[in-house]
C-alpha cells in the first residue's frame, strides 16, 4: 500500500528543494525524517513535514482498509519537486531602470509505501 503528500506553493526555488529530495530517495521513511531533522537547508523541514504528512496518509489508508500497519516498513518509494508559478518583482537600479526578480515556488510530493518486494 503506498500513500502520497504534496505540499504546493511552497516559497522555495525548485532547484534548492531537489537538492533536499536527492537525499531522502529510497530511504525507510523514518530514517528519512531524522536525515532531515538534521540537514542545514532551509528546504529540509518544509520536506520532513511532506514526509511526515506522507506516513500519516499511510497510516490512515491502512486503517480504513483493515489492514496492519508498521510504520518501520515504510520506505520513500519516489519524491520529487515540481515547479510551481513565478513570482515576478521588480528593484529599482541606476539611472531609472528596473531589474526584474524571479521570486520562484515549488509543488513537492513524496510517496511512501512498502518495498516491491513485500506485499502482504
Amino acid at each position: 500500500m503506498e500513500a502520497k503528500a504534496t505540499a504546493r506553493y511552497v516559497r522555495v526555488t525548485p532547484m534548492k528543494a531537489r537538492r533536499v529530495v536527492d537525499l531522502i530517495r529510497g530511504k525507510q521513511a523514518s530514517e528519512a525524517v531524522a536525515v532531515l531533522e538534521f540537514a542545514p537547508q532551509a528546504a529540509s523541514e518544509t520536506v520532513r513535514k511532506v514526509v511526515q504528512s506522507a506516513i500519516a496518509n499511510a497510516r490512515t489508508k491502512a486503517d480504513r482498509a483493515s489492514e496492519p500497519f508498521d510504520e518501520r516498513e515504510l520506505v520513500v518509494q519516489s519524491a520529487y519537486v515540481d515547479e510551481g508559478p513565478t513570482m515576478k518583482r521588480f528593484r529599482p537600479r541606476a539611472q531609472g531602470r528596473a531589474y526584474r526578480i524571479n521570486k520562484r515556488t515549488s509543488h513537492i510530493t513524496v510517496v511512501v509505501g512498502q518495498p516491491k518486494g513485500r506485499t502482504r
